[in-house]
C-alpha cells in the first residue's frame, strides 16, 4: 500500500504541485483582499507609502527578514497589513550603520541640525491628518486623538528648534587664579526607542524622506521592527548610549536590570496609578468633566489615565451620581468618527484584563455603579466602568490596569486623601480640586504629592509638552519632552582652563 501510494504521488507530482500552486494563490489572493489597506474606504493609508507587506526595517534601505506580523485594527479585529520584522543580523546592521551616521551627524553644529529637525515637523504637519487617522486605526485611539499625537511629535520639534541656539553650559567661577570652569553638552549618541509597527514605518518613511532630501544618511534615524530577541539585544548592547522605553513597569524593571549590568543609561516612562482629590470646597462644575476625561480618554489606555477618584464624603455622592449621568452620555462608536469620545481597547487580552479586574474588585467589596460589561459589537469595545465601596487600600486598587475602570473612593480629611494618594507604588500624575491656596501649596510641598506631575483643578492627563514629563517610583524616574529634559540625551563635561603660567592645584594643595 505504501509503494502504492509513493507511485501515485510521483505519477501525479505535477498536478499536484498546479493544484497546490492555484490554492497558494486564491488564499493569497484572499488574505491580501481581506485586509484593511486594499478596501476602498481605506485607501489613504497608501498616501503614507503603506502596501500589504511593509518592511519594518530602516537604515538607509528598507529591509526585513524576520518573523511576519499582523497589525490589527482593534475597532473591529480585522488585519489591516503586515509587517516583516528584524533579525538580529539586521539588527546588528542597523547598529553599526546609525553608529557611523551618528559621526557625521554629530559634527553638524546644533542650529543646522535644527534646521533638519524643523524639516521633519513640517513634513509631519502636511501629513498631520492621514498620520492621526492611522493611530487611531491601528492603536484605536478617537481620531481627535490621534491627531493630538502627531501634533505633539510636531510640538516637541518646534521646542527642539528653538533648544537648539539654547543648549549651554555655565562658565563658573575657580578658587585657581588663571582657571576658569566650563560645562559642555554634547550628544549622548545612540538612542534606542522600541515603538509600534504600522505608525512606526509611516513615520520613518516620512523621516527618511527628509534626511535624503538633505543628502544626509537615513540611518540617523534608523528603525527595526522586532520582538523580544530585538529588544533583549538593544537593552545589553553597550553600543547603545541611551535606551528609551516606554511600557509596562513589569517590561520596565527587565530592560532597567539589562542596561543597569553594562553600566548603560536609560530613560523609563512606566504605568501610572493616577488619582484626583476632590475637596469639599471644590468647584463640581470642573470636576465632573475632568474626571470623566481623564478616565474615559483612549478608553483609560493612557499613562496618565486616572484610577482614582477620591471624593471627600460631603460631596461622595453627589459627584459618584453625576459622573454616572456623564458616563452613560459618552458617544461610543468607530474610532475615526469625528464624532466619537470613547473606542475599543486596543487587543483581545485587555478586554481580558477588564473581566478580571472587575470580578476582582466584586470579590473584595465593590460595587458596579456604572458599566462593568464587554459591549455587544465587533472589536475589543467595553463600557466605561464606575466602582464604589472599595477600600483605599485594597490589592485591586493598587494594581494598575489599563482599561477604563474607575475607583471611588471616600475620605474624611486631607491628611488621609495626601497619604492614600501616595501609597501607591506608581508616581506618575496626581491632580487635586480645592480653593483653598495654603491646600494647593501643602500639595505641591515636600508632604504633598509625590508624584512627577501635580496638579491643581484640571485632569491628571492632557500634559502640554512645555514641561518636564514623567513619574517617581515605579513610574522609572524619567523625564521626556519640555523643560530640562534634553539633558538626558546629553553627555556633561566639566572642562577646567588654564590660563596662567603657574599651576596652583584645587583645595590648596601643595605637591612640590
Amino acid at each position: 500500500m505504501q509503494r502504492c501510494t509513493t507511485l501515485t504521488l510521483a505519477r501525479h507530482s505535477r498536478l499536484l504541485l498546479r493544484s497546490k500552486f492555484a490554492l497558494a494563490q486564491r488564499q493569497q489572493s484572499a488574505a491580501m483582499s481581506s485586509l484593511l489597506i486594499n478596501q476602498p474606504k481605506y485607501a489613504w493609508l497608501k498616501e503614507l507609502g503603506l502596501s500589504e507587506d511593509n518592511p519594518g526595517v530602516y537604515n538607509g534601505s528598507w529591509g526585513g527578514s524576520g518573523e511576519v506580523i499582523t497589525s490589527y485594527c482593534p475597532a473591529n479585529n480585522e488585519p489591516i497589513a503586515r509587517v516583516t520584522q528584524a533579525t538580529l543580523a539586521e539588527y546588528e546592521e542597523t547598529v553599526q550603520k546609525t553608529k557611523e551616521a551618528w559621526k557625521l551627524w554629530a559634527d553638524i553644529p546644533a542650529p543646522k541640525r535644527a534646521e533638519i529637525v524643523r524639516q521633519i515637523g513640517d513634513a509631519l504637519r502636511k501629513k498631520i491628518k492621514v498620520l492621526g487617522s492611522l493611530v487611531s486605526l491601528e492603536m484605536g485611539k478617537i481620531y481627535v486623538e490621534g491627531v493630538g499625537e502627531v501634533q505633539e511629535y510636531v510640538d516637541v520639534c518646534d521646542y527642539a528648534v528653538g533648544l537648539s541656539r539654547m543648549i549651554g553650559g555655565p562658565i563658573l567661577p575657580s578658587e585657581r587664579p588663571g582657571h576658569a570652569l566650563i560645562e559642555q553638552w554634547n550628544p549622548v549618541g545612540l538612542v534606542g526607542a522600541p515603538t509600534t509597527p504600522l505608525t512606526s514605518v509611516a513615520v520613518t518613511k516620512i523621516v527618511a524622506e527628509v534626511l535624503e532630501q538633505n543628502n544626509l544618511p537615513g540611518s540617523i534615524c534608523s528603525m527595526t521592527c522586532g520582538g523580544a530577541d530585538i529588544g533583549t539585544a538593544m537593552a545589553k548592547d553597550e553600543r547603545v548610549d541611551l535606551l528609551s522605553f516606554t511600557g509596562s513597569t513589569y517590561v520596565g524593571k527587565m530592560v532597567a536590570m539589562m542596561v543597569q549590568e553594562r553600566f548603560g543609561r536609560k530613560l523609563l516612562e512606566l504605568g501610572g496609578n493616577n488619582a484626583i482629590i476632590v475637596f469639599e470646597d471644590a468647584d463640581l462644575n470642573l470636576v465632573v468633566p475632568s474626571a470623566v476625561f481623564a478616565s474615559v480618554g483612549t478608553a483609560g489606555q493612557r499613562c496618565t489615565t486616572t484610577r482614582r477618584l477620591m471624593l471627600h464624603e460631603s460631596v461622595h455622592d453627589t459627584v459618584v451620581e453625576s459622573l454616572a449621568k456623564a458616563y452613560k452620555q459618552v458617544r461610543i462608536g468607530d474610532p475615526w468618527d469625528p464624532s466619537t469620545l470613547y473606542g475599543p481597547l486596543h487587543t483581545k487580552q485587555a478586554v481580558e484584563q477588564y473581566l478580571a479586574a472587575i470580578e476582582q474588585a466584586k470579590q473584595q467589596g465593590g460595587t458596579v455603579v456604572c458599566g462593568g460589561k464587554v459591549m455587544d459589537r465587533p472589536g475589543n469595545y467595553v463600557e466605561p466602568t464606575i466602582i464604589t465601596g472599595l477600600a483605599h487600600d485594597a490589592s485591586i486598587v493598587h494594581t494598575e490596569t489599563f482599561v477604563p475602570i474607575l475607583y471611588v473612593l471616600k475620605f474624611k480629611t486631607e491628611e488621609e486623601a495626601f497619604a492614600w494618594n501616595n501609597e501607591v507604588k506608581q508616581g506618575l500624575s496626581s491632580s487635586i480640586f480645592t480653593k483653598d491656596l495654603g491646600r494647593v501649596f501643602r500639595w505641591l510641598g515636600p508632604r504633598g504629592s509625590d508624584c512627577g506631575i501635580v496638579n491643581v483643578n484640571i485632569p491628571t492627563s492632557g500634559a502640554e509638552i512645555g514641561g518636564a514629563f514623567g513619574g517617581e517610583k515605579h513610574t522609572g524616574g524619567g523625564r521626556e519632552s519640555g523643560s530640562d529634559s534634553w539633558k538626558q540625551y546629553m553627555r556633561r563635561s566639566t572642562c577646567t582652563i588654564n590660563y596662567s603660567k603657574d599651576l596652583p592645584l584645587a583645595q590648596g594643595i601643595k605637591f612640590e
